[in-house]
């Protein structure tokens, strides 16, 4: 639901949207409101919204101190606005009030509540307290009654005056009464907002903020059971995600959303701030219509004021806890003691400042909000500030940092303060940072080892950095400055890094033969087997695949290769086992890897991402969609929390566009697959591969031009030498053409990619692009091998005998449905769905259930026909907007709401059991119903009845 405002909250729809559901909610209630003067209410509110200013309230958070901003459109907290629409207008007298922090949204969220109710059927007064009304007897509720008072009258006799005068002009409707900041009501006001709900039935719903103090009265209301208290919690990280993109114009893409709002602690209105004052500063970068925050914060003047009054007047030990918890987070409570003094670090958590967490056995401060350290740190001069950092690296250091993490702190506060005199510590924290996906911390940290004198150790880091930066041709500078000394003694780690450059970074395809050259001039075994092992990853991306498993091999079967080589040979294993489907041994392979990180991370720490691109590739092949969604939690986190590793962030959205589109989830698919396309905009390495999940994400959408668009884009980013993913376009590139209808030519690029992935072994993509042959209801026709093999074996038929020797459950689910299709059991293929419905692959089990009962209707098996059909239904209220050809028509796209309610619906919920859950009328449940139903294909829900647990059945 959305509203258009200029306070507090966000929003993603047009107006007309919104205009069309304010409609449908008014017409759909029980009783139904007056829908043309809701209307006319509602577009005056607009137009009054649109002219007016933001108030500075007296002491109020939501609104103190800030300058006017462009209007946001309310978004989320549906259950939220459906439990304070119910508790206004149920007439029960059961009001609700929202208590939360400054600055959540309360006072947006009544607004918008208030703005959809009858004003013609119910007694509606809003007021709003503050401070400046606090000591004025009812100057709380002056907005709600009559300007003239009587005079003489008595405390009692005026309460007994506003009531009545209350009651006149309801005229008998149910009374509601709106107060916001209810903690700031006089106490006249405070007594008669009890008095009104206590003895003349009067709906009481509002806000009041955490932590104040709330008048007895007031207080009263939930003690005495007449209104429900709900905190409001912080906005979600999608919530985040949808404002964000209706300020910029555009979609943002998910780091820098997760970054703000961890920045933002989900908070609206400091979000808005953040984000008003960075676009203005030219800190969003815009590429395919996708926004990326640089990460440079930027705080507008009112915020920083607002944020100094919320911390106050500091005393000068105060000040030292505050600065040092601000550049030293999360710094452990001892330590933070030990520069300081206990009683100062007392007050400051007092006083709210600073929060203690539990970080395994350390216990850890942190300030208590994170734009409080962007303003300390600010405030703070630069010579204090260098000061307290170099003394934050002692107490760390006298204390053994003895923690991983201590090194990269202490490397970082010696950078900052201007201490560091050791380019090994800046080195060593440099390869760290890199680990952790930092690029532009292990970047800055390998140049300043690399001007401390760090050698060749440190221009070997720099330029990997350089690399994945994009900046290849800085990095062969740094390298061939120190090339006199690597023909010396490092000989074979220049010629590694330098083949990184030029093959990932460059795109020069004669690297691995010129590594093979150079690799003969060496004499030392361990040297020999580095080398090796990075010409072997090479070699499996340009498709060279035997030769890079005897490279593999070699390096493993030699007892002087360092574990490091070791550890990149076993990448390269893992890779290729997972292409040829043997999806247990990759597994084996990648542990083995990880177990010994701590060995190879400072050596060659760029094997975290060949692993990372194994372990990918290997989830995505065998349909682990919950594996997928647990690699990107943990690495979007890291990513988040880090900075601008654009070639980690293509990859793992590029991963997430997979696991969308298997789901069914095409909006969400091509949503994270134009990300990776602006992360990758300039890369040599998977921009060819993003176009292509771009493209079939709209083909999926039966966006044709938009897809032959993106395959076009597809083809031009290709690079040569990233020949190993060609499966995953050609699959692409069939699906373009179903979109087309020309399901003919889709076909013949199936068949062309299955015979050249027998060819190569990949066995692994082969199942994937025989099973599209499936979908494309080829399941009985002959592959049409070249004369080398049976021309006449079935596409079922080699799934079958692929499924018999491969690892993992989809080979024999995809197998089965092959099976089933061939041989036209609609039984059959109701089992093929209910296994893909299991592992989460939504589409390929509405395409099983949907051929299905197309297949007992027509054996006239109405039972399971109509069982095949729920199914089927059931699975497409997940889906977004769908074409297949398995489908055989484009299914409306369903929105939010209707997909809720499908979904309770499909679990077996009685539609008044919905109601109540969601706080709407049956009626509206029905409606909404009847239009998931329209645009699935369902003809309508059986009549509700109970079941032996319960529910009902659909």
């Amino acid at each position: 639901m959305t509203h258009e405002d200029s306070t507090d909250s966000s929003g993603a729809v047009e107006l007309a949207d919104l205009y069309g559901l304010l409609r449908l909610r008014l017409a759909e209630s029980e009783p139904p409101y007056d829908v043309e003067a809701g209307l006319a209410r509602f577009g005056q509110w607009v137009r009054d919204q649109s002219t007016s200013k933001s108030n500075a309230a007296a002491g109020g958070f939501d609104s103190a101190l800030l300058s006017p901003i462009p209007p946001w459109r309310f978004i989320g907290r549906a259950r939220e606005f459906n439990r304070l629409l119910s508790a206004a207008a149920n007439g029960t007298g059961i009001g609700l009030i929202f208590s939360g922090k400054a600055g959540i949204g309360k006072s947006r969220l009544l607004r918008e509540s208030v703005a959809a109710l009858s004003t013609d059927r119910l007694a509606i007064w809003t007021a709003s307290a503050n401070i400046a009304t606090a000591s004025l007897p009812l100057g709380g509720l002056a907005q709600v009654l009559p300007s003239e008072q009587p005079p003489g009258l008595t405390a009692a006799g005026l309460l007994r005056w506003a009531v009545e005068a209350l009651n006149q002009q309801a005229a008998g409707r149910p009374i509601v009464l709106a107060i916001d900041d209810a903690h700031l009501l006089d106490p006249s006001s405070a007594a008669l907002v009890y008095l009104m709900a206590r003895d003349e039935g009067a709906t009481v719903v509002g806000t009041v903020r955490s932590g104040e103090e709330v008048p007895a009265p007031i207080r009263a209301l939930w003690m005495d059971d007449l209104v429900d208290l709900s905190e409001l919690e912080a906005l979600s990280v999608d919530d985040v995600r949808r404002m964000l993109g209706q300020l910029l114009g555009g979609d943002v893409e998910s780091t820098s959303a997760e970054r703000l709002w961890r920045l933002s602690e989900g908070n609206p209105l400091l979000l808005r701030e953040v984000v008003l004052a960075a676009k203005e500063a030219g800190d969003f970068v815009e590429s395919f219509g996708v926004h990326r925050w640089t990460g440079r914060v930027e705080l507008a003047p009112s915020l920083t004021d607002l944020i100094d009054m919320r911390i106050g007047q500091l005393t000068p030990g105060l000040r030292t806890v505050v600065e040092l918890a601000a550049l030293g987070e999360p710094i452990g409570v001892d330590l933070l003691v030990s520069a300081t003094n206990a009683a100062d670090v007392e007050l400051a958590e007092e006083r709210g400042l600073i929060r203690v967490v539990q970080s395994d056995r350390r216990a850890n401060v942190r300030l208590t909000h994170p734009l409080y350290g962007e303003v300390v740190r600010r405030r703070c001069p630069v010579t204090r500030q260098r000061r307290l950092e170099a003394q934050l690296a002692d107490l760390v250091e006298a204390v053994g940092a003895r923690r991983r993490d201590d090194l990269l702190r202490v490397a970082v506060w010696r950078l900052e303060s201007g201490t560091a005199q050791d380019p090994m510590q800046l080195l060593m924290a440099g390869a760290q940072a890199f680990a952790g996906f930092d690029l532009p911390l292990a970047t800055r940290l390998a140049r300043a080892a690399f001007d401390a004198g760090g050698g060749f150790g440190a221009a070997e880091l720099l330029a990997t950095m350089l690399m994945f930066g994009d900046q290849q041709h800085e990095a062969l500078a740094v390298l061939d400055s120190v090339e006199e000394l690597s023909r010396r003694s490092f000989r074979a780690r220049w010629l590694v890094v330098r083949g990184l450059v030029n093959y990932w970074g460059l795109g020069s395809e004669s690297t691995p033969d010129d590594l093979t050259i150079e690799t003969k001039a060496l004499d030392d075994p361990a040297d020999e087997s580095r080398v090796r092992s990075a010409e072997a990853v090479m070699r499996l991306h340009n498709l060279e695949t035997a030769e890079a498993l005897r490279l593999a091999r070699a390096v493993l079967d030699r007892p002087a290769s360092p574990v490091a080589a070791r550890a990149l040979a076993l990448c390269a294993f893992a890779h290729l086992q997972a292409v040829k489907g043997e999806l247990r041994a990759s597994e084996r392979t990648a542990t083995a890897v990880l177990a010994d990180a701590q060995l190879w991370r400072t050596d060659m720490p760029y094997i975290q991402f060949a692993l990372e691109l194994a372990q990918g590739t290997r989830l995505a092949i065998a349909g682990d969609l919950a594996g997928i969604d647990a690699v990107v939690l943990d690495e979007l986190a890291d990513l988040a929390d880090t900075g601008d590793f654009r070639l980690g962030s293509g990859f793992l959205s590029i991963l997430r566009a997979q696991a969308a589109r298997l789901r069914g989830q095409t909006g969400e698919a091509l949503r994270t697959s134009v990300q990776a396309c602006a992360f990758l905009a300039t890369s040599r390495i998977y921009a060819g591969l993003a176009h292509a999940e771009r493209a079939h994400a709209h083909a999926m959408r039966g966006e044709v031009d938009e897809a032959q668009a993106a395959m076009a884009d597809s083809d031009a980013a290709r690079a040569s030498n990233m020949a190993i993913f060609y499966p995953w376009r050609e699959q692409a590139r069939a699906a373009v053409l179903s979109s087309a209808d020309d399901f003919p030519g889709a076909a013949q690029v199936l068949r062309t990619l299955v015979w050249q992935l027998r060819i190569d072994g990949l066995a692994g993509h082969e199942v994937a692009a025989l099973h599209d042959l499936v979908r494309l209801g080829r399941a009985s026709e002959p592959i049409g091998w070249p004369e080398e093999h049976d021309p006449e074996q079935s596409v079922a038929g080699r799934l079958g005998e692929l499924a018999a020797t491969l690892d993992g459950d989809l080979p024999e689910i995809m197998s089965l449905h092959a099976k089933a299709a061939a041989g036209r059991s609609g039984p059959d293929l109701l089992v093929a769905a209910d296994l893909f419905k299991a592992k989460g692959l939504w589409v390929y089990a509405a395409e099983a259930a949907t051929s299905a009962a197309e297949l007992l209707r027509q054996t006239r098996t109405a039972q399971q026909a109509g069982a095949a059909k729920r199914l089927a239904a059931d699975l497409l209220s997940y889906c977004d907007m769908l074409r297949t050809p398995a489908l055989g028509m484009s299914r409306p796209a369903l929105d939010d709401r209707e997909r809720q309610i499908a979904r309770l619906a499909a679990s077996g919920l009685s539609s008044r059991t919905i109601a109540d859950e969601l706080f709407l009328s049956t009626r509206t449940v029905e409606n909404h119903l009847q239009r998931v139903y329209a645009k699935i294909g369902v003809a309508r829900r059986e009549p509700d009845r109970p079941s032996k647990t319960g529910a009902s059945g659909v």
